[in-house]
């Protein structure tokens, strides 16, 4: 019903097709600003296939974007997971195999090799994932493995009646946060109807210092084409693995899922 809370106002339903239909014809809404030339932005999440009953079986999804924000969608192997209280992992096999497929398939569709490769996942890397995506990367000039994940263990209270600015980095412990949404100084606003939470960065291993980690995440927030919003909380790597893993559920396995991000919006 358009009375209904959870219905979009029609300008924000208008921008939404729109802009999805420029991009779907070949046309690019606007580009990353800051982001190095030659790297390649990988998220990696994990679905369940269509009529999975017991839980089992799961499978990676790995979203690859360059620095002009053109996607890539890519389907990992199947794998065995016996722990429904944790969130998966893969072994140094298929860590290994997952990357060297975003690799070649990155190589096959922008024409070069990534100079630079940063794995954004929203859990801790486990040993055997670190030594397969290293194997994986090790022909690669740079690499960074960066688990990113909201939590709200630890928040900012404000003076005042805004939050946290949008940007506002803080550490504790050791620990990095970051918030991506907030109080944005240049709107005058805060476009939530939330109280914020920051992002809880773990540079898990890496060339680049954590002020260049933190920056592009920021960046990545705004590269949703599929939204009207100013940014989203996730990273577009990580935002729109979860999101494609919907409709791999709906993809055989015995069918290809097409590579290109403009099959997704």
């Amino acid at each position: 019903m358009p009375e209904s809370r959870n219905v979009d106002h029609k300008s924000k339903v208008s921008w939404n097709l729109f802009t999805g239909l420029y991009f779907k014809a070949g046309g690019i809404p606007w580009s990353p600003k800051g982001l190095r030339p030659g790297t390649c932005y990988v998220g990696i999440s994990f679905y369940r296939p269509k009529g999975d009953k017991i839980g089992l079986m799961r499978t990676s999804v790995a979203q690859a974007f360059d620095e002009h924000g053109n996607g890539l969608v890519l389907r990992g192997q199947d794998f065995s997971w016996d722990k429904p209280d944790l969130t998966p992992h893969l072994d140094e096999e298929k860590a290994r195999n997952l990357v060297e497929l975003v690799l070649k398939r990155y190589e096959d569709e922008m024409k070069q090799k990534p100079i630079r490769v940063v794995i954004h996942k929203t859990s801790k890397f486990w040993p055997e994932e670190g030594a397969g995506f290293q194997k994986a990367l090790k022909d690669v000039r740079q690499f960074d493995l960066v688990a990113v994940r909201p939590t709200n263990e630890v928040r900012l209270l404000r003076a005042g009646k805004y939050p946290p600015l949008r940007g506002t980095r803080f550490s504790v412990g050791g620990m990095q946060f970051l918030y991506t949404t907030g109080f944005i100084p240049a709107l005058k606003a805060y476009p939530h109807g939330h109280v914020p939470s920051p992002l809880q960065i773990e540079h898990h291993m890496g060339d680049s210092t954590i002020e260049t980690i933190l920056k592009e995440i920021l960046v990545l927030t705004k590269m949703n084409w599929n939204s009207a919003s100013f940014a989203s909380l996730l990273p577009i790597t990580l935002k729109f693995a979860m999101r494609v893993g919907e409709i791999m559920r709906e993809i055989p396995s015995t069918r290809e899922p097409l590579p290109q991000f403009k099959y997704y919006m």
